[in-house]
């Protein structure tokens, strides 16, 4: 019986969705926003243009629009400093743009922080 009444629950949660969609699309304001979705797919199609270049050239006319994006896919972020660390008891060197590196820990738990620290290289 539970199966019975999970198909008729979604039964009538489909019709209720589908006179939703039914109302949704006799909104005019919904018709000219899909219109202009539209013709804007259209015009990108046509210049050979992604979302993301849209987004670029508005940002480029409005800087306001470049805290809205709605990709993120390239980070703006500038990379950490490499920094190189060379330990003088072993000569050992390590490179690294962060703080969390499994042999600096390592050096910072025999030797301390401070003294790690002081062997970075310039």
């Amino acid at each position: 019986m539970a199966k019975i009444n999970d198909y008729y629950q979604k039964k009538q949660l489909m019709e209720k969705l589908a006179a939703e969609i039914n109302q949704l699309e006799q909104d005019q304001a919904l018709k000219s926003e899909l219109a202009f979705e539209n013709s804007i797919r259209e015009l990108m199609a046509e210049y050979d243009k992604s979302p993301k270049h849209v987004l670029q050239i508005l940002a480029a006319i409005d800087p306001s629009i470049a805290g809205a994006k709605a990709e993120s896919g390239t980070g703006t972020r500038a990379k950490r400093p490499l920094k190189t660390y060379k330990n003088p008891h072993t000569g050992e060197e390590v490179q690294t743009r962060g703080g969390n590196h499994k042999v600096l820990n390592e050096w910072r738990q025999k030797h301390g922080k401070e003294a790690v620290q002081s062997w970075q290289q310039d």
